[in-house]
C-alpha cells in the first residue's frame, strides 16, 4: 500500500497528513501547490496548532506478506 505523507510546519512543531493511495505519477509541483491551498485555506488544526507552511511530502511504500507457520 502506498501512502503520501505530507508535512507541514506548524505553530508549535510538525504536522503530518496522510493520503492512502495517492493518483501516480505523483507530480512534485502539484504536491507543493495542493500544500499551500491547505496552509492558505486553514482548514485543519493539528495537535501542534494551524499550518504555517509546507515542510516535506514523501511516497511510503508498504508491502506486507503473510508467513505460513508450520
Amino acid at each position: 500500500m502506498k501512502t503520501l505523507e505530507l508535512t507541514f510546519n506548524a505553530q508549535a512543531g510538525p504536522a503530518r497528513i496522510l493520503i492512502r493511495y495517492p493518483k501516480e505519477p505523483v507530480d512534485p509541483v502539484q504536491v507543493k501547490m495542493v500544500m499551500n491551498q491547505l496552509v492558505a485555506a486553514n482548514v485543519f488544526m493539528t495537535g501542534n496548532g494551524e499550518l504555517v507552511s509546507p515542510k516535506s511530502a514523501r511516497i511510503i511504500d508498504r508491502e506486507t506478506q503473510d508467513i505460513q507457520l508450520p
